[in-house]
């Protein structure tokens, strides 16, 4: 991967001859540092591995008329906790030039990309996890007549600090049939129909299920989907079916079942009014660029968890990862309505309630549950509250592998007072009650904002069923012309960091903080 720095240096130098008619290039990029110097702290088990360690990234990208390209630099040769072994590195993993021309643009390099809603294909990074799961080969998208969108790829997916010697393929295509029927878009109406096919090409591998007996592995794994949406004025409806060949892996224990998957999603919003009703149906979908991989890279596909995500401390202390390898049911209802102002209910300033609620099981077992209602009030000019009950129910054994039903009942209020023009006060106390797992949480933030540069922020979070351990943490921030820099001190509680339905374990960790962010 270091040798690609030159590939993309000449890759830049060749943007900007191209410009040179133009006599304008836009250049962009980013740097984002997250540091850590650990202390060893027995009580929570957190361990002293080295005396710094950190997570850079940094980016550049060069932007003319026709041709774009950028890099990206990564140091994590020692690696926040949680990113150790295959993590551990540094070089330049993603590179590429796209050029345009007309209806058609080219990558060439790293990409990512989404078909639909990625049940067949979704490459994308998320750093908090440590996904990055880009693709390594060529892009095509070409718009060739008014309403109709066509992809095609090929290439190598990433793995850490190398790619996978498997060759992922594919090919969409979407159709906006409004485009050619006024009567549609007269009545503002908006229909999509599209299609996907995905194949996987990997090598036979060794894998032997004793020690005579070695599996037959498909060479070739197919995926395809079509879909459908339809938007109208304030509704909108979403239908996706995906299904996918053998497919026999470490995750599905080697089985050569078919996989498949189904969406289906309707929305309404109108005058104050939010409704979101969806269902998804999946078996046998784990899809990876090679068959013997584990954790959270290699993934080709990507299956939304159908869960709330929670920003709330202990609302998100027990979250849910999409269990791709079996097959699950997953359902969301959420409802919302603003309360007008100078109303009965909606009081001086008005006020917001949403109800939630998530299920997902399989075969007669369930596997997560959440009823949550949000209710959100000005009391005044200056005082905002939010105020949160959630009952959740989560299969640890399932999630985790171990455990049990963790059953729980969440209260939250989050207050912020209006000080003066520039500053604020925000509050938050939280208390789950559980019998279960660790016994019951305590949570208690204070944040203390000076505009438009400063935040200070000091919280706890503490066990107080079992442990009886304090993890607290304290930060001052400060943000200017667009750097941003955060200095902190505290514990981090050992457990699982999740986004989407994907989770990374995060073990626990005391020492002080630095993080640096700039955009230019």
């Amino acid at each position: 991967m270091k040798k690609s720095f030159l590939y993309i240096v000449m890759l830049c130098c060749f943007v900007s001859a191209s410009a040179q008619d133009q006599k304008k290039v836009k250049v962009s990029g980013s740097v984002q540092s997250d540091m850590l110097v650990p202390m060893r702290d027995d009580a929570i088990g957190a361990e002293k591995t080295e005396d710094f360690q950190t997570n850079t990234y940094g980016e550049i990208m060069l932007q003319s008329k026709y041709v774009d390209a950028g890099l990206r630099v990564e140091y994590l040769q020692h690696p926040l906790p949680g990113f150790e072994k295959d993590f551990k590195g540094w070089g330049v993993p993603n590179f590429w030039v796209k050029g345009r021309y007309k209806n058609t643009e080219l990558t060439l390099g790293t990409f990512y990309e989404q078909f639909g809603l990625g049940l067949v294909l979704r490459t994308y990074e998320e750093r908090s996890l440590g996904i990055d799961n880009s693709i390594l080969g060529a892009r095509l998208v070409t718009r060739p007549v008014k309403g109709v969108t066509v992809k095609a790829l090929s290439g190598r997916q990433r793995r850490y600090w190398s790619w996978n010697k498997g060759l992922v393929s594919g090919a969409d295509a979407e159709l906006n049939i409004n485009e050619w029927i006024p009567a549609l878009r007269n009545h503002g109406t908006e229909l999509m129909v599209g299609g996907s096919w995905v194949n996987k090409y990997e090598k036979q591998e060794d894998i032997f299920v004793d020690p005579t007996h070695k599996l037959n592995l498909p060479k070739f794994v197919n995926a395809w989907d079509v879909r459908a949406s339809l938007n109208n004025g304030p509704w909108s409806v979403l239908a996706e079916y995906a299904q996918k060949t053998q497919d026999p892996s470490f995750d599905n224990q080697y089985n050569y079942e078919k996989g498949s998957a189904a969406v289906l999603s309707g929305s309404y919003s109108n005058k104050g009014l939010s409704v979101l009703l969806q269902a998804k149906r999946s078996e046998n979908m784990s899809f990876r660029s090679r068959h013997s991989m584990i954790g959270t890279s290699s993934f080709i596909n990507h299956l939304p968890a159908f869960t709330q995500e929670q920003t709330y401390a202990l609302a998100a202390l027990y979250p849910y990862a999409t269990q791709l390898a079996g097959g699950e049911w997953a359902w969301q209802a959420e409802v919302g309505y603003n309360f007008k102002r100078k109303t009965k209910l909606g009081g001086k300033y008005g006020m917001n309630v949403k109800l939630n609620f998530s299920h997902v099981r399989w075969e007669g077992e369930t596997f997560y549950q959440d009823i949550d209602v949000q209710l959100t009030r000005k009391l005044s000019s200056s005082v905002k509250l939010t105020l949160m009950y959630m009952n959740q129910r989560y299969n640890m054994t399932v999630v985790e592998g171990h455990g049990g039903m963790v059953r729980s009942n969440i209260f939250i209020t989050d207050a912020k007072f209006q000080l003066s023009k520039k500053t604020a006060l925000r509050t938050e106390l939280q208390y789950l009650s559980t019998p279960d797992d660790k016994g019951d949480w305590l949570y208690g933030l204070l944040e203390f904002s000076l505009a438009p540069n400063w935040m200070f922020t000091a919280s706890d979070l503490y066990n107080v069923g079992e442990t009886n351990i304090h993890y607290y943490h304290g930060d001052v921030t400060f943000s200017t012309s667009g750097h941003r820099v955060q200095l902190g001190f505290g514990r981090t509680r050992a457990g699982y960091n999740c986004s989407g339905g994907v989770c990374r374990y995060v073990p626990a960790s005391r020492g002080f903080t630095l993080s640096y962010n700039y955009t230019f």
